[in-house]
């Protein structure tokens, strides 16, 4: 009952993407395609990929880990043991702390931002991915590194306030480089893409002769 409702639901989004598209109404499909794509990626993907990512991100987090010696990650099973002089801490790399809310979020508003095409939607996903997966597992050194040298009872410090805050700002950066910065040279050329030369040059030359 559950996949005939899914579908029935899927099948509803799509039929108002396409009946925005021809009404013209660019910001209510952005806006109904991006949550529709979040809510999708959260039902069908996240048991496909919170594990995969979680490992992926104890696996680069405890590089610094092995070579600083501060903690030890075991990546096979998503988790990190930290010792410090105040006692030792296992954290769990966990929906949360995966990642994959932020590179779902990211992915949703990025495919149906029209400023790109779809080559360049492409390559800029991957970049995005790949940059949040490496934020994600700086922060968790940091709060790793904070525990070792501070003691255990600075994980929720670490944790919730200083990671945070350190991932956070970098994920501003990747947006602003994403969306803010692409949308404001569209406003101020009318035209913006990767694979794209300017021609202001071209048209004033044409404009004049």
């Amino acid at each position: 009952m559950i996949y005939i409702i899914s579908a029935a639901a899927i099948a509803l989004w799509i039929w108002l993407l396409e009946v925005l598209r021809k009404a013209g109404l660019r910001f209510w499909r952005y806006l109904l395609g991006s949550c529709g794509l979040f809510l999708l990626l959260m039902f069908f993907a996240k048991g496909w990929l919170v594990l995969p990512l979680a490992r992926l991100v104890a696996a680069l987090a405890g590089i610094f880990g092995k070579v600083s010696g501060f903690y030890q990650a075991y990546y096979r099973y998503g988790v990190i043991f930290i010792e410090s002089a105040k006692g030792a801490i296992t954290v769990n790399i966990d929906l949360e702390c995966s990642g994959f809310i932020e590179i779902s979020a990211f992915i949703s508003l990025l495919a149906f931002y029209g400023i790109y095409n779809i080559p360049e939607r492409i390559y800029v996903g991957v970049i995005g991915t790949l940059y949040t997966l490496l934020t994600n597992a700086f922060r968790i050194g940091i709060i790793c590194s904070m525990i070792h040298f501070l003691g255990t009872d600075y994980y929720y410090v670490a944790h919730t306030i200083v990671g945070r805050i350190v991932f956070y700002v970098l994920q501003v950066i990747l947006y602003f480089f994403v969306f803010t910065k692409p949308h404001v040279l569209k406003m101020r050329t009318g035209d913006f893409g990767y694979n794209k030369k300017d021609d202001t040059a071209t048209k004033e030359g044409g404009g004049a002769s």
